[in-house]
C-alpha cells in the first residue's frame, strides 16, 4: 500500500477549463466584425472601402474576430471629436467627472469575467491572471482616480488639463494598460483618442460599450484600432496635445524624435531588464515564489519582469536547485484552464524571437535549462527556461528578451550586487530580498530604477507611481505624480512672447588680452569647472560687448572638450546628491548672503550689459530666488502610500543626476539662477551655459561659489555658443536631462531630438519667454518635478 507522502507526490491538478460561453456569444453578437469608436458611435467595420484584419486566439491560431484597419481620415475624425468634446468635459467639474467614472469602475466590476475571459482568448495569457490580477487592479484605477477627478479643484488648483490626449499602449495588458492611461486622463478633464495593440484590441472595444453604458459623453473617449500606421498618425497629429506610450525603448525613441519641437507633453514607459536580488540571509522558498510571480507571470511578457536574477554567492547553488524544482511544477497550456501557471505567447513572431535569443546564449557557452513538459501540439509556446553562466555582456544579460526566461549570476557583496543590477541602459525596476530590512533600504537607494520590490514582486496600486529611469523612458503612472502627467500649469498660459535676439559677440582666433591694455596679461573670463576657473580647451574666446557697443570684457569659448571636462567634474561630485536637505538649504542661504553683499558690484554689471535701468531689482529677485530654492531643499518631501495590499509604498523624490541647463538671453542673473538653484537645490549636479550674450553675470558668480561652501564640480559653468554646447550636452550620453530655455524654437527641438538618443529627460521653453520675475512663471511645484524623479519602494508593513 502507498504511503501518504507517496499519494502526495502523484496527486496533480484536474483539468479546470473556464467557460467561454459569454465571451464567445458577445463576438457573435458583433458578427464578429468591428468598427471604431468615434464621437461616441461606431463605424460599419462592413462598409465599403473598409479595411480589417484578424485577431486571433495564441493558444490555438483561430481567428477570433475582424478589426477595422484605422485609416488618417479615421484618426483625424477621432482627434476633432476629441476636440470638441474637451471643453464640455471639462465644464462638467470634478463631480461630474467623477460619477461618470464611478460608473466606469462598476460596470468593469459588473462584467469583469467577461473582460476576463475576452483577455485571455485575445492575448493568451492564464485566465488566473486577468480574472485575479488585472480586471481588480483595472477597476481599481477607475475608483482611485474618480477621487482624484473629485478634489482636482482643491489638489490642483494651479493647473489645468492637457487638452487631447493620445495614447497607445502594448499587447501585454491590454486591458490594464487602457485603465492605466484613461483613468487619468478623464479625471483632469483631458479627452482621449487611443489605440490599442493591433494583436489585442478585443477588450478596448469592449471597454468602448460601457462607456456608453456609463454615460461617457461623445468624444471625450475614442478608440481607433489598427497597426503601427495608426500610432504613426496619433503621434504627428498637430492637433494632439499629449502622448502617451508604454512600449519599446526603440519605438519610444522614434516618438521622441518625432515629437521634438512640436511643444507636446510626453510620457514614455519603455522597456526593462530588471534585477532581483537574493541575499544569503533572506527567505529562499518566499524568494522562489516571488520570483515565479516576477518572471512567468504573463509569461515573462512583461516590461518589469525580474529577468536578471542575482544571488548572493553562498547560497547560489541552494538557490538554484530550488528554483529548478519549482520550475518542474510550473504548468503549461490552455491559459483557459485555471490551473495552469503559464499560457501561451502572444505571437509566434514573438516565439522566434526568443528562440534566437536563447540560443545565442547557448552558442555562447551558457547553460540552458528548462523543465520537462509536454506543449500543446497548436498555438505559441515556450518552456519557462533558466540560463546560467551568461557574461554580463551578454546579449540575453543585457537585451529585453520578454518572454519566460531568466538569467542568473552571483555575487559576493552588497557592493557588487549594487554594481550588477545597474549594468543596464534600463531602470525600470528591481526586487530585494532580504531578512535584515536595514541591508534591503540600504540597496534600495542606489538601484538607479523607478521602482523597488522588497521581500516582495509585481506589486502595483493606482495610488502608487509606475515608472522608468534612464532608457526605461520618463513620466510616472498611477499616484499624485501620475496625474501631473495630464496637466498643466496655469502660469504656462501666461508666458509672454520670446524676447528680441541680442548680438552674442564675436568668437576670436585666440585668447585676448584685456583690450585697451599695452600689457599681454590674460584678463579673459575663465570657465567653471570642477570649482576651479579654467582657460577654454580651444583657446579660444569672445568679445562680449555692452548696451551701448562698447567692449566689455573677453569669456572663453566653450567646445565639445570642455563638456566632457565639466559632466566628469558634475560625476565626481556625486557627494552632493547624498548630501541632507539642510546641508543643501545651508549652502543656498550662503550663496544668497554673497551676492547680497556684492549686490550693487551685480546690478553694475547688468546694467552695463543689458542697458536694464532697474538693474537692482534683478539682484534682489536673485536673492530672493536663492532663498526661495533653500527653502524648499528640505520641504519637498516624498509620500507614503497605503495601497490596498499588506506594506507600504514610500515614493521618494530623488535627484535626477546630472543636468545641462541653457540659461535665457534676457535676465543674465536672475534667469541663470532661476534654473540652477532648483536642481542643486534637489541634489542635482550641473552644467550651465549662461546667456550667450550676457554671460558676465554668471561668470562674477565665481567667487560667490567659492566663498559659499558649494563643493567643487555641483555647478559648472561653461561659456559660448548656446547652440553647439546645448547640443554636446543632448547628445552625451552621462548627461540625465537638459533645460533649454533661450527662446529658440529650433534649438529646443534639437535638445529633444538629440535626447531621444539616451532618452534623457528634456524641459524646453520653445518659442516662448518667460516672465523670470514672477513666481507663478519661474517657481513652483513644477519645477521641483522637472528637477527630480520619482522612487516608489514597497516596503512590508503589517505583514
Amino acid at each position: 500500500m502507498p504511503t501518504i507522502k507517496e499519494i502526495l507526490q502523484t496527486m496533480d491538478y484536474g483539468p479546470a477549463p473556464e467557460s467561454t460561453k459569454e465571451a464567445t456569444a458577445w463576438l457573435d453578437q458583433h458578427g464578429r466584425r468591428f468598427g471604431l469608436f468615434i464621437d461616441g458611435a461606431w463605424t460599419d467595420a462592413a462598409a465599403a472601402g473598409a479595411t480589417t484584419f484578424a485577431t486571433s486566439n495564441p493558444a490555438d491560431g483561430s481567428e477570433l474576430a475582424q478589426v477595422t484597419q484605422a485609416s488618417s481620415d479615421d484618426v483625424e475624425r477621432a482627434v476633432q471629436a476629441a476636440r470638441r468634446a474637451q471643453p464640455g468635459w471639462v465644464a462638467l467639474q470634478g463631480h461630474g467627472r467623477a460619477r461618470i467614472m464611478y460608473s466606469l469602475a462598476r460596470l468593469l466590476q459588473k462584467h469583469a469575467r467577461l473582460f476576463a475571459v475576452l483577455e485571455t482568448l485575445d492575448n493568451g495569457k492564464t485566465i488566473r491572471e486577468t480574472r485575479d490580477a488585472d480586471l481588480p487592479l483595472a477597476s481599481r484605477h477607475f475608483y482611485h482616480h474618480a477621487g482624484w477627478a473629485a478634489l482636482q479643484s482643491e489638489e490642483f488648483p494651479e493647473y489645468r488639463a492637457v487638452g487631447v490626449v493620445g495614447q497607445i499602449v502594448p499587447w501585454n495588458f491590454p486591458l490594464l494598460m487602457l485603465a492605466w492611461k484613461i483613468a487619468p486622463a478623464l479625471a483632469a478633464g483631458n479627452t482621449v483618442v487611443f489605440k490599442p495593440a493591433e494583436y489585442t484590441p478585443l477588450t478596448a472595444l469592449l471597454f468602448a460599450e460601457i462607456c456608453q453604458q456609463a454615460g461617457v459623453p461623445s468624444g471625450v473617449v475614442n478608440i481607433v484600432t489598427g497597426d503601427g500606421a495608426v500610432g504613426e498618425a496619433i503621434v504627428n497629429h498637430p492637433g494632439i496635445d499629449k502622448l502617451a506610450f508604454t512600449g519599446s525603448t526603440e519605438v519610444g525613441r522614434i516618438i521622441r524624435k518625432a515629437t521634438a519641437g512640436t511643444g507636446k507633453k510626453l510620457s514614455l514607459e519603455l522597456g526593462g531588464k530588471s534585477p532581483f536580488i537574493v541575499f544569503d540571509d533572506a527567505d529562499l522558498d518566499a524568494a522562489v515564489e516571488g520570483l515565479v510571480d516576477s518572471i512567468w507571470f504573463n509569461q515573462g511578457q512583461v516590461c518589469c519582469a525580474g529577468s536578471r536574477l542575482l544571488v548572493q554567492e553562498s547560497v547560489y547553488d541552494r538557490f538554484i536547485a530550488k528554483v529548478k524544482l519549482r520550475m518542474q511544477n510550473l504548468r503549461v497550456g490552455s491559459p483557459l484552464d485555471k490551473s495552469n501557471d503559464i499560457g501561451a505567447l502572444v505571437d509566434p513572431v514573438q516565439q522566434q524571437r526568443i528562440h534566437e535569443l536563447v540560443e545565442s546564449s547557448r552558442a555562447e557557452g551558457c547553460e540552458v535549462w528548462q523543465p520537462a513538459c509536454d506543449l500543446p501540439e497548436t498555438g505559441s509556446w515556450y518552456l519557462p527556461t533558466l540560463i546560467t553562466g551568461a557574461s554580463t555582456s551578454a546579449a540575453v544579460a543585457q537585451a529585453e528578451i520578454f518572454g519566460p526566461v531568466l538569467v542568473a549570476m552571483s555575487f559576493r557583496t552588497p557592493h557588487e550586487a549594487v554594481q550588477l543590477a545597474n549594468n543596464t541602459v534600463y531602470g525600470l525596476a528591481a526586487c530585494v530580498w532580504s531578512e535584515s530590512i536595514s541591508l534591503a533600504l540600504d540597496v534600495a537607494p542606489q538601484i538607479k530604477a523607478g521602482v523597488v520590490w522588497i521581500n516582495t514582486a509585481n506589486q502595483f496600486d493606482a495610488a502608487c507611481g509606475f515608472g522608468g529611469y534612464k532608457e526605461s523612458g520618463f513620466g510616472r503612472e498611477g499616484g499624485k505624480e501620475g496625474m501631473y502627467e495630464y496637466l498643466t500649469p496655469v502660469s504656462e498660459d501666461a508666458r509672454p512672447a520670446a524676447p528680441k535676439a541680442t548680438a552674442a559677440g564675436l568668437v576670436q582666433g585666440r585668447v585676448s588680452s584685456e583690450q585697451g591694455h599695452g600689457f599681454a596679461v590674460d584678463r579673459t573670463a575663465k570657465l567653471y569647472i570642477g570649482g576651479k576657473q579654467t582657460r577654454p580647451d580651444g583657446a579660444y574666446s569672445r568679445a562680449i560687448a555692452g548696451a551701448d557697443g562698447a567692449f566689455l570684457a573677453d569669456i572663453g569659448e566653450g567646445n565639445r572638450k570642455d563638456i566632457r571636462n565639466a559632466v566628469e567634474a558634475a560625476h565626481k561630485a556625486a557627494g552632493w546628491s547624498k548630501a541632507t536637505a539642510h546641508n543643501r538649504a545651508q549652502v543656498l542661504y550662503y550663496m544668497a548672503e554673497n551676492l547680497a553683499i556684492r549686490a550693487d558690484e551685480f546690478a553694475a554689471r547688468i546694467a552695463a550689459q543689458t542697458g536694464a535701468r532697474d538693474a537692482a531689482r534683478e539682484v534682489q529677485a536673485s536673492i530672493e530666488r536663492l532663498f526661495y530654492w533653500a527653502a524648499w531643499c528640505d520641504k519637498y518631501d516624498g509620500a507614503a502610500h497605503q495601497p490596498p495590499m499588506h506594506g507600504i509604498t514610500v515614493a521618494l523624490n530623488e535627484p535626477v543626476g546630472v543636468i545641462g541647463i541653457i540659461c535665457p538671453s534676457e535676465n543674465p542673473l536672475l534667469g541663470f539662477i532661476s534654473l540652477v538653484a532648483p536642481a542643486i537645490a534637489l541634489g542635482n549636479r550641473v552644467v550651465a551655459v549662461p546667456s550667450e550674450a550676457h554671460p558676465l553675470s554668471a561668470l562674477d558668480l565665481y567667487q560667490v561659489l567659492d566663498t559659499s561652501d558649494l563643493p567643487g564640480g555641483v555647478l559648472n559653468i561653461v561659456t559660448g555658443s548656446a547652440s553647439e554646447l546645448a547640443r554636446t550636452l543632448a547628445s552625451h550620453g552621462d548627461v540625465d536631462a537638459v533645460w533649454r530655455h533661450d527662446a529658440s524654437l529650433e534649438g529646443c527641438a534639437e535638445v529633444e531630438r538629440l535626447s531621444a538618443d539616451s532618452l534623457k529627460r528634456t524641459w524646453v521653453g520653445g518659442a516662448k519667454g518667460r516672465d523670470w520675475f514672477d513666481a507663478k512663471q519661474a517657481c513652483g511645484r513644477a519645477v521641483l518635478q522637472h528637477a527630480s524623479q520619482v522612487k516608489n519602494v514597497w516596503i512590508p508593513y503589517g505583514v
